[in-house]
C-alpha cells in the first residue's frame, strides 16, 4: 500500500499520516493490493485524491470493508447525483461518507426531503456542496425538517434545504445562544427570524464575527439594524476583506460629498460585487478620483489585514 500512496502527488506526507494496522492487513481483512484495487476502481477519483481522502480519515476507511460501505456509497452517490465527477466532488468535501450505512443515514434523509417536496435537483445541488448535512440520523434530520417546516420555509425553494443545513450544524445550546446574541444587539425574534429566513447562513456565523460585524456596521457606518436585517448575507463577509475596506471608501466619498442622495448605498454594488467587478465599477463610476480611491481602498485593506 505504501507504494501506491508513494506515487501520489501527497508522496511521504501522505503516507506517514497515515496507520496501517499490524500484520500488514487492513482491519477489514483486505489484503492491501485488493484494497487499492478496489478504491482506484472509482471513476472520478484520482490517486492523488485517494491518498487526501484516506489521509483525512485513515482509521474510519481503512477499518471498513469496500464492498460494505464504500462501493454501496459511491454508486448511491452516483444515482443521485448523476455523474462520477460530481461523486467524486462530494466525497472529497466529506471523506466519511465512503464509512456510513447508507440505510440509516443518507438515503432515508434523502427519501424524506423527496416526500416533503423538495425537488430532486436542489437536493443534488446540495448533497453536492454540502454532503454532511445528509449522514445525519434519521431521527435527528426527521425532527430539523420538521423544525424548518414549522417555520414556514418552502420546501420547493433552495432557501428550506439551507436552514436544514444550518440548524442541523450546530446543537439547540449554540442556537440559543446565537438568538440571544443578536438580542442583545437589539433584534427582535421577528427580525431574527426574517434574517435566518433570506439568509440561514446569518446564523452559521461565529459569535465573534457576528459581534464584530455588527460593531462596524451599526457603530462605525452608522447603519440602522433594519438594513441588516434586510441584507443578512453582510453577516457572513469577510469583514477584512470586503466589508471594513469598501465600507470606508464609501465613508470617505460621502464626507467629500461625492455620493448623490438618490444613490445612496448599493449593497448590491458596494458588497455583492466580486472583487475585480467593484473595482472596475468603482473606477468608472468616480472616474476622476479613481487613483486616489484605489491608493485609500489597498490602504484599508492592508490595515484590516
Amino acid at each position: 500500500m505504501w507504494d501506491f500512496f508513494r506515487t501520489c502527488n501527497s508522496s511521504l506526507q501522505t503516507s506517514r499520516s497515515i496507520k496501517i494496522p499490524k500484520h500488514g492487513r487492513l482491519c477489514s481483512g483486505l489484503s492491501q493490493q485488493l484494497w487499492v484495487h478496489q478504491i482506484t476502481s472509482f471513476k472520478g477519483l484520482s490517486n492523488t485524491d485517494i491518498a487526501a481522502i484516506v489521509a483525512a480519515r485513515p482509521k474510519g476507511i481503512l477499518a471498513k470493508k469496500l464492498q460494505d460501505t464504500a462501493i454501496p456509497c459511491f454508486n448511491y452517490l452516483k444515482s443521485v447525483l448523476g455523474s462520477d465527477d460530481k461523486v467524486a466532488s462530494c466525497i472529497k468535501r466529506f471523506p466519511l461518507a465512503l464509512t456510513y450505512d447508507l440505510k440509516v443515514y443518507a438515503a432515508e434523509n434523502i427519501q424524506l426531503l423527496l416526500d416533503t417536496g423538495v425537488p430532486k435537483l436542489r437536493i443534488a445541488s446540495m448533497l453536492a456542496q454540502q454532503p454532511r448535512t445528509f449522514f445525519t440520523s434519521a431521527d435527528r434530520f426527521k425532527k430539523v425538517v420538521g423544525d424548518v417546516k414549522e417555520m414556514g420555509f418552502d420546501p420547493s425553494k433552495s432557501r428550506f434545504l439551507w436552514a436544514i443545513h444550518a440548524i442541523r450544524a450546530m446543537s439547540k445550546s449554540t442556537w440559543d445562544k446565537k438568538i440571544e446574541l443578536y438580542k442583545k444587539w437589539g433584534w427582535s425574534e421577528d427580525e431574527i427570524f426574517v434574517a435566518f429566513e433570506k439568509y440561514p447562513g446569518c446564523m452559521m456565523a461565529s459569535p465573534d464575527k457576528i459581534s464584530r460585524i455588527l460593531d462596524f456596521l451599526v457603530n462605525t457606518m452608522g447603519w440602522e439594524r433594519s438594513y441588516i436585517v434586510q441584507w443578512p448575507i453582510v453577516i457572513c463577509f469577510s469583514s477584512e476583506k470586503r466589508i471594513i475596506p469598501r465600507c470606508l471608501v464609501y465613508q470617505y466619498l460621502a464626507e467629500k460629498g461625492l455620493i448623490e442622495e438618490k444613490d445612496g448605498f448599493c449593497f448590491n454594488k458596494w458588497l455583492m460585487y466580486s472583487e475585480s467587478k467593484f473595482l472596475k465599477w468603482l473606477v468608472k463610476r468616480y472616474e476622476e478620483e479613481a487613483s486616489e480611491l484605489l491608493k485609500l481602498y489597498q490602504k484599508h485593506l492592508d490595515e484590516a489585514n
